[in-house]
């Protein structure tokens, strides 16, 4: 199932080229919890027991052709954004080797680093694109596999990890590159696109097995597999639970591989995920 938020924050399900509008099962969903919001996003809270109200109202309603809606975020409201930092070994050594990037520093993979946050105001969707700020800096792309997380989890165990997923997704993790701390360089508006939709894991066999295609104006610049990964889907949430309490509705960018490059006004971004989907983000003049 690919669920995803369009247009004027209507719920639609992707069927095919079309996207079904689903958003009359929100009605007859109960209430949304009042002021003081409990933590998480509310629609991936109760994901599971809209799937079936979804499917059905899918039958009967209108339709629109996938590439005239507006991608929106399909989380709405995540408590966090995460982030592994450098989980590829390719990506290590083509960021040691270009002070462009480094900054004369040498960058340690995910086992040392940790993992960084990203501010939710960074979030965007697909059709929303990136809108580089600073033109004193080099901005990069990072093509990653971004995992929703569906259920409340604190300490989780690497073998109970995946049943805290609620869906997959294809994710840009924008950078701006300096000195800084990552967590301020790739926090600036639009720099953490997810989308086009949630594809939820069934229709995903192994996360850890994925091949990832990121072109710019139709070259490519970077191509991996997710089974490249350092720290693996399963041990990247039970390290994340480890730190912080997840929350339905956090967002996991699982980390890019090598090929990152600068972008400019103008060219537009394609990312491809096996199995979870595609989508195009322009970079706004």
């Amino acid at each position: 199932m690919r669920i995803c938020r369009f247009n004027d924050d209507s719920l639609g399900l992707v069927l095919g080229d079309t996207v079904a509008d689903v958003s009359s099962v929100l009605a007859g969903a109960g209430t949304v919890p009042a002021w003081p919001m409990p933590a998480g996003d509310w629609l991936i809270k109760n994901l599971e027991s809209l799937k079936a109200p979804v499917r059905e109202a899918a039958k009967s309603a209108r339709r629109f052709p996938v590439d005239e809606v507006i991608f929106r975020s399909p989380v709405a409201n995540p408590t966090k954004i995460i982030a592994a930092p450098v989980n590829y070994l390719a990506h290590q050594s083509e960021v040691n080797a270009d002070k462009a990037v480094n900054f004369g520093t040498q960058v340690k993979t995910i086992e040392s680093a940790g993992l960084f946050l990203k501010a939710n105001s960074s979030l965007v969707g697909a059709s929303e694109g990136v809108r580089l700020r600073r033109d004193d800096r080099r901005h990069d792309h990072e093509g990653e596999l971004v995992v929703i997380i569906g259920k409340r989890g604190r300490d989780i165990a690497e073998a109970d990890a995946l049943d805290h997923v609620a869906a997959y997704a294809v994710g840009l993790d924008m950078t701006a590159r300096g000195p800084e701390e990552r967590s301020l360089r790739k926090s600036l508006d639009t720099y953490s696109v997810v989308g086009p939709w949630l594809t939820t894991p069934d229709e995903v066999a192994d996360p850890d097995d994925l091949d990832l295609t990121l072109c710019v104006n139709g070259e490519v610049r970077q191509r991996t597999n997710t089974s490249r990964m350092i720290f693996g889907t399963r041990r990247l949430i039970a390290y994340a639970s480890s730190f912080y309490t997840l929350y339905p509705g956090d967002i996991l960018f699982t980390g890019t591989p090598d090929g990152v490059a600068r972008v400019n006004p103008g060219d537009e971004m394609f990312v491809k995920i096996e199995s979870v989907g595609a989508m195009t983000v322009k970079v706004l003049p």
